[in-house]
């Protein structure tokens, strides 16, 4: 599988184009299987569950209609995106199993950094606990997101892929409903007082990949 890292800002449409181009050349068995490791300039993008309501300033960054599942997502320096561009055919035909090492990839990730991550039924994406924030008028501790998911699959083989805030600006996500969720944050790891870098970053997910998704079947 190759690890591609590109450092820098890369357009959505060129990485989109880059990812096609790999997911038909995964699937006609011309390829090897890919990650790659990035960051876009500020922009929102729109997946096939947008609703036109969750974009509050549609003026402020470009926004583009994604092919993805989900809703209405921002990606912008200081976040890292890892698309991943796996073959479920030779890693077994189950979205939903494949959803959950997504995941799962993400928290074993974050707890390289001290950084406990969870799911919620019901909202996409990893969650951290704010105890360091007041409670939510139900009682409960608060929470914000720091990572999110969005896949697509085409002859089982998937692209688009997670994003974890690493550093970005947050005040942009303001300019959307984050995945459609209003009563909740959205955090980064260095939100959380992490001084973590990038490479740091690239490193834990590299490391933590291979314990979740075995080599895929020959």
């Amino acid at each position: 599988m190759e690890w591609k890292v590109t450092d820098g800002l890369t357009r959505y449409e060129d990485a989109v184009a880059f990812m096609e181009a790999r997911v038909a050349a995964i699937a006609a068995g011309d390829a090897e299987e890919c990650v790659w490791l990035l960051e876009h300039p500020p922009l929102y993008t729109a997946g096939t569950s947008a609703k036109i309501a969750d974009l509050k300033d549609p003026d402020r960054f470009p926004v583009y209609e994604s092919k993805r599942g989900g809703e209405y997502t921002y990606h912008g320096p200081g976040q890292r995106v890892a698309y991943v561009m796996l073959n479920l055919n030779t890693r077994g035909r189950d979205v939903r199993q494949f959803v959950k090492q997504l995941e799962t990839w993400v928290i074993a990730a974050l707890s390289e950094f001290n950084v406990h991550g969870e799911i919620r039924d019901g909202r996409v994406g990893v969650w951290v606990q704010r105890d360091d924030k007041p409670l939510t008028i139900t009682g409960q501790p608060a929470e914000d997101k720091i990572a999110a998911i969005g896949l697509r699959l085409r002859k089982w083989v998937s692209f688009h892929g997670i994003s974890i805030n690493v550093e970005p600006e947050l005040d942009h996500f303001t300019g959307i409903v984050p995945c459609g969720i209003t009563e909740h944050g959205v955090t980064s790891l260095v939100d959380l007082g992490l001084p973590v870098t990038m490479a740091d970053v690239d490193a834990a997910l590299q490391k933590t990949f291979y314990k979740v998704f075995e080599s895929p079947a020959k």
